[in-house]
């Protein structure tokens, strides 16, 4: 009695503080973990626990309307969501007590998991030798794979810290969703199946279904068994059910018994069961061939912190656009601004500003076309991220083509809108204006194969939202990029510091000729790199053909016959050129060509992981001139290669210089739409990789080696 009275009175006292003190009231319901496709927070249905007793918390997923997590047996693609516990000394939890999944359509495949909220409920049990007014702390450390047409892996780390009193205090609110979930488990089934071979496929016998069930489908425990997009035929026959099952392409099972979830309709309602089925021995061990790769790449969980806010990814957008104005690749074109500038340099102000606005202008929509368009191509399941444009051999040798003919013009060969007597004013008419939104035009298509700092995160961002806010994102960027030169324009007191126009201009602009050829040089040998010597010998054709189209139309332009003549011969010239390129350049397949690296695939990760070895995985193209930097100044230094070596560490290389769709889902997975991304996977099984800063120096690629081989850090100088 004097027992029972203290018990009561102990849980007054704590229900009383409870109500004081907000940390406490707040006690049942984590801080939650947010990103644009999920909220997760772990919910307890307890505000304090007693020693020795056992109680429910569940994991709580708000799912985005059209994305979906997933089940045990994720179906044709996917990955289940998984918790690693810390708890406190002595306690333990339970296994994930899973909900009945759906099946969930994502043609051609079909994945079983959950929309909308789901709750997770695991069990935890309290230690007998907990002592009172200590805390129980629980900290579950979720990953989850989040799908819709991309699938992106999130994780986050949920903290509780329960009171331990004499007597347990329920958290009202919080127990009745956790047992509102608990009693939509799966109930077990008061029969046992039998699975044998019928045919080439599989017939489950289920003798104590209802005959009322409708709407029957199978959910195995097992990835192997089934081909989980195919139909299920139903039948009953002498009072058992049974249903056909397609085998796997990759079937297989090890034991004489399978498991799994049965979910069905009877009288209007959902029903759900757990089931066991014994197996004909002659399936056991049996298989139909080897296993197919999995739909979706499965990649290890990046690290905490991928996820942005709104206006960080706007900031970060907007600073990797002011800083790609210093990549090597958009130096040579804003080289053509800086002379136009300098030409104007004494002309008026409206002037200036108009040619600042027209650039602007040029910039903006080309930025807004090609945001577009990827984001237009990702919602119909192509995933082709940023720099796509530059996967086309013809599309390159187009614009070593360009390129080359700037050069030519700034050397004098021909002019464009003006001659080389009207240096100075020639930007201020009609021909001006068009080449300053060019310009701009030509900055951003030429500018893609750089990745500036905080560009990654802010793209990758940008590809995972609704389409406003994405094309809002590559808006900031294309600001960024654009500020430099708009702020020239409207600044005529930095225009003034310039020398008065006079024969330095003409030196000026022909010096500009030669970083043009270089980025033409570099152009065909991304496309010998992509079609391989047929794709060289398309552009030397391309360049002659323009030149001469270029001669062609420049001698007949003064007269007045020959004009129509050897305009129809440039046509014919160029249509055939065109033609040539498109059949010559076709791409070849991607290769890693580093001496030591190898091609990569998620399947080679997880193999090595699975010796114990270090992996360095490089997501690179030869059009990407970030890429190109870095492994000139880090990543073929002698010194990371004498690391590598040492540690064991086997580097992978992704090349994306052609299009590639499993690459481009491993960005995608990453937070990521382009390259360079960087990834190095400790030498443990499953183990997270880290992701490098988009600028490499050898320190930080050693010293990331030496991490991921569990060494003690040490640096290239070392």
């Amino acid at each position: 009695m004097a027992y029972a009275l203290n018990r009561q009175l102990w849980r007054q006292a704590a229900l009383a503080l409870a109500l004081l003190v907000p940390s406490l009231a707040q006690a049942a319901e984590s801080a939650a973990v947010t990103s644009p496709r999920v909220t997760a927070t772990l919910l307890s249905s307890r505000d304090a626990v007693a020693p020795g007793e056992r109680f429910q918390v569940g994991l709580v997923q708000k799912i985005a309307p059209g994305w979906h997590t997933y089940w045990a047996n994720p179906g044709d693609s996917g990955e289940p969501t998984r918790i690693a516990w810390t708890l406190s000394q002595g306690a333990t939890a339970s296994e994930i007590q899973w909900p009945a999944p759906k099946a969930i359509p994502v043609e051609p495949l079909v994945n079983f998991g959950f929309e909308g909220t789901v709750l997770l409920p695991v069990e935890i049990a309290v230690p007998a030798e907990a002592k009172i007014g200590e805390r129980l702390t629980l900290q579950a450390a979720a990953t989850w794979l989040v799908c819709e047409k991309i699938c992106i892996p999130e994780e986050g780390t949920l903290t509780l810290n329960l009171p331990v009193a004499p007597a347990a205090i329920v958290a009202e609110a919080a127990q009745s969703r956790i047992e509102a979930a608990r009693a939509a488990l799966p109930a077990p089934a008061g029969f046992r199946g039998r699975l044998a071979a019928e045919g080439e496929a599989l017939a489950l016998t289920l003798p104590g279904l209802p005959a009322a069930a409708t709407e029957l489908r199978v959910f195995p425990l097992s990835d192997t068994l089934i081909d989980h997009a195919a139909a299920q035929e139903v039948r009953t026959a002498d009072g058992a059910t049974r249903v056909r099952l397609a085998r796997s392409s990759a079937f297989k099972i090890a034991a004489g018994e399978i498991a799994g979830v049965l979910t069905y309709r009877e009288g209007g309602l959902s029903r759900a069961l757990t089931f066991a089925a014994d197996v004909d021995p002659a399936l056991v061990g049996a298989a139909a061939g080897p296993a197919a790769a999995p739909a979706v790449p499965r990649i290890p969980l990046p690290a905490e912190g991928v996820d942005l806010t709104l206006w960080a990814a706007l900031l970060f957008a907007f600073a990797g656009g002011l800083i790609l104005n210093l990549m090597p690749c958009v130096l040579p074109v804003l080289f053509i601004k800086a002379l136009g500038f300098a030409q104007l340099a004494r002309a008026s102000r409206s002037q200036v500003r108009e040619q600042g606005l027209l650039f602007l202008a040029g910039v903006l929509v080309t930025f807004m076309a090609l945001a577009g368009l990827v984001i237009a191509l990702g919602a119909f399941g192509t995933s082709v991220g940023w720099g796509f444009q530059l996967q086309s051999p013809p599309l390159v040798i187009a614009l070593a083509v360009v390129m080359t003919l700037i050069g030519l013009n700034l050397l004098g060969a021909f002019e464009v809108g003006t001659s080389a007597a009207g240096v100075g004013h020639g930007l201020a008419g009609r021909g001006g204006r068009l080449g300053a939104f060019m310009t701009g035009a030509l900055a951003v298509v030429v500018a893609t194969p750089c990745t500036a700092p905080f560009m990654g995160a802010a793209i990758g961002y940008a590809v995972t939202q609704p389409p406003a806010l994405g094309l809002s994102v590559f808006l900031s960027l294309a600001l960024g990029f654009a500020l430099p030169v708009v702020a020239l324009s409207f600044a005529p007191g930095l225009l003034r510091l310039l020398p008065k126009p006079g024969r330095w201009m003409l030196i000026l602009k022909q010096a500009f000729a030669f970083p043009m050829f270089a980025t033409a040089i570099w152009l065909i040998w991304v496309a010998s790199v992509q079609a391989g010597p047929g794709g060289v010998l398309a552009a030397l054709v391309a360049v002659l053909a323009a030149g001469f189209i270029v001669w062609l139309v420049g001698v007949a332009r003064n007269s007045g016959r020959g004009r129509l003549a050897s305009s129809l011969v440039a046509l014919l010239i160029a249509v055939g050129a065109g033609w040539f390129v498109t059949q010559s350049a076709v791409p070849e397949l991607a290769q890693a060509r580093a001496g030591d690296t190898q091609v990569w695939s998620p399947e080679r990760v997880a193999a090595l992981q699975a010796e114990g070895r270090p992996v360095f995985v490089n997501f690179t193209a030869a059009w990407c001139i970030t890429c190109l930097a870095n492994e000139r100044v880090a990543l073929s230094r002698q010194e990371v290669k004498d690391a590598f070596a040492e540690l064991k560490v086997v580097y992978l290389k992704a090349d994306w210089t052609n299009r590639d769709s499993q690459i481009a889902f491993a960005l995608a997975e990453q937070g990521r739409a382009g390259v360079p991304l960087y990834l190095f996977y400790p030498g443990r099984q499953g183990a997270q990789p880290e992701i490098l800063p988009q600028l490499l120096t050898p320190d930080m690629v050693v010293t990331a080696a030496t991490r991921a081989a569990g060494k003690e850090v040490r640096t290239a100088n070392r």
